[in-house]
């Protein structure tokens, strides 16, 4: 294991450490950098989609819908304008439902705001839906060139394995300030996209060092859950216009009152409206049209 920690209780890295750190990354990075296609514009929508679908799914199930998603909403008027049908269409195999409403929530924001742009600054990023410190920190870096610091799963693997070897129940507060210092704020964006690397090929290479931060969470099991139940109404409602409830309860086949709790759920969320007596998609009518 490489280890670029130095002397217990030393007051930051020595600059000779920065360098090292950096060196190994950089070397890391021209031999083994992952080829993906966001990776190929400055866009900042088109970062935005990217990071949003980022959020909690694999790389290689984003790199399938990255594309297509663009296709049918290649900017943030188009996005904003849409019918939620098709936004969740294009948005199927990728899960987290939430994610592609409050995409939508963010091309609406920045039509109506920005004059169809996307914030800059950190600070109005974070305002927008969906958007926490380490997405907000993506975009700024990746879209913007802004030598922010921000700590995501793949960047808290690489430090917590560098520099925190053997410990256990490391806090973010104690990495970030390593992140910023160890930044190369002349170049951020192929840093964070280094860092990001090499911290995707250490959950293979080892035992994956995340399980030694204070915020690991090992993931429920999606059999069964809310989210696949969720997921399994829209996912009716997307081929037929209109259920009544009583449909959509029988169709799913779970306990009635779980089937109620989750639909009035995706009501209040935006998901889903009463018309007529049946639930169909917002913004849709009994026959799915809009």
């Amino acid at each position: 294991m490489r280890s670029f920690a130095e002397t217990p209780g030393t007051a930051g890295l020595s600059a000779a450490a920065v360098r090292r750190f950096r060196r190994h990354l950089y070397h890391f990075y021209a031999t083994q950098a992952r080829s993906l296609p966001w990776r190929n514009t400055a866009d900042p929508y088109r970062i935005l989609v990217s990071e949003i679908m980022l959020q909690q799914t694999q790389v290689e199930r984003v790199a399938l819908k990255y594309e297509p998603f663009l296709a049918a909403f290649p900017d943030l008027p188009t996005l904003a304008q849409a019918p939620l049908r098709d936004i969740l269409a294009r948005w199927q195999g990728l899960g987290y439902n939430r994610r592609a409403l409050a995409l939508q929530g963010i091309a609406r924001r920045c039509v109506a705001e920005f004059a169809g742009q996307m914030p800059a600054a950190v600070e109005t990023l974070r305002t927008l839906p969906g958007i926490g410190p380490a997405t907000a920190g993506a975009l700024a870096a990746f879209a913007f060139g802004q030598p922010v610091v921000f700590i995501e799963t793949n960047i808290r693997r690489v430090f917590l394995h560098c520099f925190c070897a053997g410990r256990t129940g490391v806090r973010d507060q104690e990495l970030l300030p390593l992140v910023a210092q160890t930044l190369d704020r002349q170049r951020p964006r192929p840093w964070y996209y280094a860092l990001m690397d090499y911290g995707a090929w250490l959950k293979g290479a080892t035992a994956n060092p995340n399980r030694r931060s204070a915020h690991y969470q090992r993931q429920g099991a999606f059999a069964d859950s809310d989210r696949q139940i969720r997921g399994l109404i829209l996912q009716m409602l997307l081929r037929t216009p209109a259920l009544t409830e009583t449909e959509l309860i029988r169709i799913i086949g779970k306990s009635p009152e779980r089937t109620r709790r989750l639909i009035g759920q995706l009501c209040r969320e935006g998901f889903l409206a009463q018309v007529g007596g049946r639930l169909a998609l917002a913004g849709e009518t009994a026959t799915g049209k809009e």
